[in-house]
């Protein structure tokens, strides 16, 4: 690999991190109720991934719907699902819960992928995710600033997204960007029953618009197009990024600061998920 494209891809999935991590911030900059703002985000997100998928792919982009088959479809129920619980555990929990919440993916992954496709966790696996489980428990028992609806949520969320990588890993060739793009579609078709009013000015409207955009559509494209330049392990590590850098954004912001238990439990989560993500690229490396 060329120490250019190294360095592209670099860049691009770091700038991925940069983007996923503003979820937190825009649920706090967008004052309208939570199913509105799902309608909407999942909207401009699905019309932004459509359209960053034509650049890409061309007429193939179009084509690919049609390769999603039962997999596919799953994969996007799944993720629409996740994003309900995503948004609106952002809204009513702490931006800080639900960031160390959702970073324990990798290993509740790794010990459903145990139990669904009979893949076997190595012993690092299962160590860091008693670890990132105690994490949690601080988090949610001692951390005083969430909430716990809010926080089961957030574990929905994160639930959702380790069935979606497992089945990414037993049926490889489900096309992405298809698939996310009509997960969109499906999390803004669950909230329109429960939105009260789609009727937003101007401002919030151009909010909604980056929110799906810069969040959704952007940041999965040069995750995409990072992720294929950049060796997996690092791909993973710049990946976890997101996790501090969401409290960051809302600590700036809005001075919403995690209690002293949040980060200590958030720091028991961190060393445990990182940990294991380099302890498995030695032992496959």
């Amino acid at each position: 690999m060329r120490d250019a494209d190294y360095r592209l891809g670099l860049l691009l999935v770091t700038a991925s991190a940069l983007a996923w991590s503003t979820a937190g911030l825009f649920t706090r900059i967008i004052l309208v109720d939570i199913a509105a703002m799902l309608v909407w985000r999942g909207i401009f997100g699905a019309l932004g991934i459509l359209a960053i998928s034509c650049v890409l792919q061309g007429r193939r982009a179009v084509r690919d719907f049609a390769r999603m088959g039962v997999p596919g479809w799953t994969f996007a129920v799944i993720s629409a699902l996740g994003m309900v619980c995503f948004i609106s555990s952002l809204r009513l929990t702490t931006v800080a819960h639900v960031s160390f919440i959702y970073a324990t993916v990798p290993l509740v992954a790794a010990v459903l992928a145990w139990l669904v496709i009979g893949e076997r966790p190595r012993r690092s696996a299962l160590g860091a995710s008693i670890l990132s489980l105690f994490g949690v428990a601080i988090i949610v028992g001692l951390g005083i600033e969430g909430d716990m609806f809010g926080d089961l949520l957030a574990f929905g969320m994160t639930l959702s997204l380790a069935i979606m990588m497992v089945i990414s890993r037993r049926y490889r060739d489900i096309p992405i960007m298809p698939a996310a793009c009509v997960s969109a579609i499906l999390s803004a078709m669950m909230a329109l029953p429960f939105a009260g009013d789609l009727a937003v000015g101007l401002p919030d409207l151009g909010l909604l618009a980056a929110f799906g955009l810069v969040n959704s559509a952007i940041g999965l494209a040069l995750f995409t197009l990072g992720a294929r330049l950049v060796p997996a392990i690092e791909t993973a590590l710049i990946g976890a990024l997101e996790t501090p850098l969401a409290p960051i954004w809302v600590l700036i912001f809005f001075a919403e600061v995690p209690s002293g238990a949040t980060l200590v439990g958030g720091g028991i989560v961190l060393v445990a998920v990182l940990g294991h993500i380099i302890h498995q690229n030695r032992k496959t490396g």
